[in-house]
């Protein structure tokens, strides 16, 4: 049985199991699903920096061109700035990456010209997908009309929305790994007036996950932040749609505290998260309206149109994860920062390092202000889907979960918009999900104190690991 599937961004599976014919197979669906659409015929194409990247891409472009479209090749770029060139042009776009994953998964992200698919364009691709033939011929390689500047406008959408000192004196170190966005992060920085020192610079895929961190991340940032010589540390995910910052300390920030950081800076008065962002955006975030989903740029999407049509001023989107959508234009000291409604990296970690500065204060003290709680977050790889799944459906019953729950607490309420959130007594809250791209139960918890947050999310992955292992 393949591996691929739609997950909560896109097109996710094994390597082996998407280059040649099944990469075909889906870019051609996708591009048969949007063949009713005679004004907009081309499509631009980028990649992250897997060493499977380049040719799933090119074999994309061999089913543009069989479908009729104008393929147009941007190369390795962030996944945002793919989004950008697509809007500026009217284009469809797919992104080839496995955003945090490891390196033996790959993926594909679709765009319409007006930004993300969603949910809908996602079951019309699959209903495409059922009139391939299997295995059928394809056609001869055809190349893509290379596109170099891309990227360059992506940098310019910030280089010209910011004043060019508003990280003057910062001292920042870019972890670059492999990253797509290592050299544009570093520039970008250092144009705003930091003092920027990359470091970690990787030829090999580092799997960087800016929501469940792995052990050797945490050990790293943690290491090279001890001497002191650094306000921050900056890093994104594989395709620069998420954000990871770490204070002087070597804490790294939560995704949805970078989130709410960016949302004040730019003065939105609505903001669209999903469920697993932390509860102090209502109780303290100062915004007009709090919209909550499930989790995945789609849902937060359509929460952020939703919310524009109802007449809100200034809209933004973020994730757990920390990519921040932007649904509305903004004004800042008289520049205009256009908006991007797609997840995005470059945003929160600019936000968030000029809001530092402008306060005059340390990142960790600028967080302490926000009164954010704190949270705490991980997975247990390899869980497959269909074990998770019976995992939360028998936590929908409430004796059982009143049993699962018995050495930690009892349950005040639940929220099944996506897996099962539960608000234990003392304030806490502990959250299950399956996730949307990879086989891993996800398990995320909500405490007055980080210890408090992280012994949750240890029992609970523990907990639920012993569970169905008994129910296997």
């Amino acid at each position: 049985m393949s591996s691929l599937k739609f997950g909560t961004s896109g097109l996710r599976g094994l390597v082996t199991d998407l280059v040649g014919g099944p990469s075909y197979a889906y870019a051609s669906a996708f591009f048969r699903s949007v063949s009713a659409d005679d004004t907009h015929r081309a499509v631009v194409i980028g990649r992250d920096l897997r060493d499977s990247s380049p040719g799933i891409a090119a074999t994309v472009a061999e089913a543009a061109a069989a479908a009729g479209f104008t393929a147009i090749d941007c190369g390795a770029l962030p996944t945002p700035a793919l989004a950008l060139e697509a809007m500026r042009r009217g284009a469809y776009a797919v992104m080839v990456t496995g955003s945090h994953i490891p390196e033996d998964r790959n993926g594909l992200k679709f765009y319409r010209p007006d930004g993300e698919i969603t949910k809908a364009d996602e079951v019309a691709i699959l209903a495409a997908l059922a009139d391939i033939p299997a295995g059928g011929e394809r056609p001869a390689a055809s190349s893509a009309t290379p596109e170099p500047d891309a990227i360059t406008r992506y940098q310019q959408r910030y280089a010209t929305a910011f004043a060019p000192d508003i990280l003057k004196g910062l001292r920042i170190a870019v972890y670059q790994q492999s990253s797509v966005a290592r050299d544009l992060l570093s520039e970008l920085l250092a144009g705003f007036g930091a003092q920027v020192t990359p470091i970690g610079r990787s030829q090999v895929f580092v799997p960087i996950d800016t929501e469940a961190h792995r052990p050797e991340d945490i050990a790293f940032i943690r290491d090279v932040m001890a001497p002191g010589s650094f306000d921050a540390l900056v890093t994104t995910d594989g395709d620069a749609d998420r954000p990871l910052v770490a204070d002087g300390t070597g804490r790294i920030l939560r995704g949805d505290v970078l989130g709410l950081i960016t949302a004040r800076y730019l003065d939105a008065d609505t903001v669209v998260v999903p469920v697993t962002a932390g509860s102090a955006l209502e109780q303290s975030g100062g915004f007009r309206t709090v919209v909550r989903t499930k989790v995945g740029s789609p849902f937060v999407i359509a929460g952020m149109e939703q919310a524009t049509s109802a007449g809100a001023r200034i809209v933004a989107g973020f994730e757990a994860n920390g990519g921040f959508l932007l649904g509305s234009d903004v004004t800042l000291h008289g520049r205009t920062l256009a908006a991007l409604p797609t997840r995005d990296a470059m945003l929160p970690i600019l936000a968030t390092l000029a809001a530092a500065r402008a306060t005059g204060t340390a990142l960790a003290d600028l967080v302490a202000s926000l009164d954010a709680g704190e949270m705490a977050s991980d997975r247990l790889p390899n869980t497959p889907s269909d074990t998770s799944t019976a995992f939360l459906e028998r936590l929908q019953d409430a004796d059982y979960r009143a049993a699962f729950l018995g050495p930690i607490g009892s349950s005040n309420s639940i929220d099944q918009q996506d897996g099962i959130r539960i608000e234990l007594n003392g304030g806490r809250t502990i959250h299950f999900r399956a996730s949307g791209n990879a086989p891993e139960l996800r398990c995320y918890a909500e405490a007055k104190s980080a210890q408090e947050a992280q012994d949750l999310v240890r029992w609970g992955l523990a907990s639920a690991a012993t569970a169905m292992a008994a129910n296997a």
